[in-house]
């Protein structure tokens, strides 16, 4: 009992260390099924095999085009070097297709081979996965692009021109040994290189846990799926087994959940652009260029209705004092403050936006200016119960259509002199055109 209480914590205090015993039950567990599969003499057919290398190759394809598009808006270098890796892969597949095919005409005994360009092609991929990262970790990033992709192109050279170099230097040609369990141990190197790289970039996830993307856990992933297909391929027999098969088809799933992770980052990366593009980076709230597009909404709806809708502006009073009595960061934090409340306490089909600088505004669809006032007063009980200093005050001027204006720019002019009006009056506060907060 002792000893599993120090095992329990010893994998408590070292998560990397449990995540690889995990691991390693997880194929130990596997492994009896490869081994069944094995022995049952099973043999698929030519065109199987090509099918599957053709859609891993356009997998391939298809996530180093979507790489270079990330890396051209998010600088991602691991994105960059895992592009150039995926396509010098892909091509070195696609030439041993061809190879791949003479084999199987070349007599039973070239089912023992090993062809030298899936194991080049693979190694060479899982040495990417890891200069990639070993890159992102320990160089520092490059503000030109240009340079940036000066580096990827000579990481992936002399991992390439290495992994090749060893290959043919070995003394022996890769080949299957039908008698040994393991019938191709060659495997096991980018078995043992996708496994390290499984564990770097489970690491990174640990470190980067509030940040990490879909794209980051599907690079842990895809270097888990390899193992696993290194695994299988290292009890084939002969070429086109059972589990020269599960091999092919746990790579082209790794492909599979490359591009669909780059894709889904993607488009998470696309969404956030366009939130952006309409938003105002520091209270959340729509920015002038989507308050416009509102606007012109109404207006056209409101045309079709014949109901009318209304702007309000605010303008909030004293910022100047309070950025120099508290600084600017709590002039900041009060404008966050008054953006809140308007989102907050305005109806669900309203549209709250920042004007520009410490002017904000709301478009209330189909109320007139007595809906649009009652709603003003309601924001104004709300900062008159803010507890958080500096207090806040703002003034508001109403523009309704038709009356106020037909345009845009009618409007929220009408609603600029009718706020500068109610600014000059004074700060009564039983006027709903004025938000004051209580002191």
């Amino acid at each position: 009992m002792r000893l599993w209480t120090r095992i329990a914590e010893f994998l408590r205090r070292w998560p990397l260390a449990a995540w690889a015993l995990g691991f390693l039950m997880a194929a130990v567990a596997f492994l009896p099924m490869v081994v069944y599969v094995r022995d049952r003499n099973f043999t698929g057919s030519y065109q199987t095999y090509l099918y599957l290398e053709v859609g891993g190759t356009l997998l391939s394809f298809c996530y180093a085009a979507n790489a270079l598009v990330r890396f051209r808006g998010t600088h991602d270098r691991i994105a960059l070097i895992l592009s150039f890796g995926f396509v010098l892969s892909g091509l070195i597949e696609t030439v041993g297709y061809f190879h791949f095919g003479q084999y199987l005409h070349a007599g039973s005994n070239a089912y023992l081979h090993l062809p030298l360009g899936w194991m080049v092609s693979r190694t060479l991929l899982a040495v990417l996965l890891l200069a990639a990262l070993a890159v992102e970790t320990y160089t520092p990033t490059a503000r030109q692009p240009s340079r940036e992709i000066a580096i990827a192109l000579l990481v992936v050279a002399i991992c390439a021109y290495g992994t090749s170099a060893a290959f043919l230097a070995a003394p022996s040609a890769p080949s299957s040994h039908p008698a040994r369990l393991l019938s191709r141990s060659w495997d096991l190197l980018p078995a043992a290189l996708f496994f390290a790289a499984a564990l770097a970039f489970r690491a990174r996830l640990k470190r980067e846990a509030k940040s990490a993307s879909v794209y980051d856990y599907s690079l842990f992933l895809v270097a888990s799926l390899n193992v696993v297909c290194h695994l299988a391929a290292a009890f084939s027999r002969h070429l086109l087994d059972g589990p020269f098969f599960l091999a092919e088809l746990a790579k082209t799933t790794s492909y599979l959940v490359m591009l669909f992770g780059a894709l889904l980052d993607q488009a998470r990366l696309f969404d956030q652009v366009r939130t952006l593009a309409v938003s105002d980076p520091l209270t959340g709230l729509a920015n002038y260029r989507r308050l416009l597009s509102v606007i012109e909404a109404e207006l056209d709806r409101s045309r079709r209705t014949q109901r009318p809708f209304s702007v309000v502006l605010f303008d909030m009073d004293g910022l100047k004092q309070i950025n120099d009595r508290y600084g600017h960061l709590t002039g900041s934090r009060a404008l966050v403050r008054l953006g809140k409340i308007l989102r907050n306490h305005c109806r669900a089909i309203d549209t709250a936006a920042r004007y520009g600088g410490d002017e904000f505004a709301i478009v209330f669809p189909e109320a007139g200016s007595d809906i649009a006032s009652r709603i003003v007063g309601r924001i104004h009980e709300k900062m008159a119960c803010e507890a958080e200093s500096p207090a806040l005050s703002a003034s508001a001027g109403t523009a309704t259509f038709p009356e106020d204006g037909d345009t845009p720019e009618k409007l929220l002019a009408a609603a600029d002199r009718a706020l500068y009006r109610m600014k000059h009056r004074g700060s009564s506060i039983q006027n709903l055109s004025r938000i004051a907060a209580c002191l």
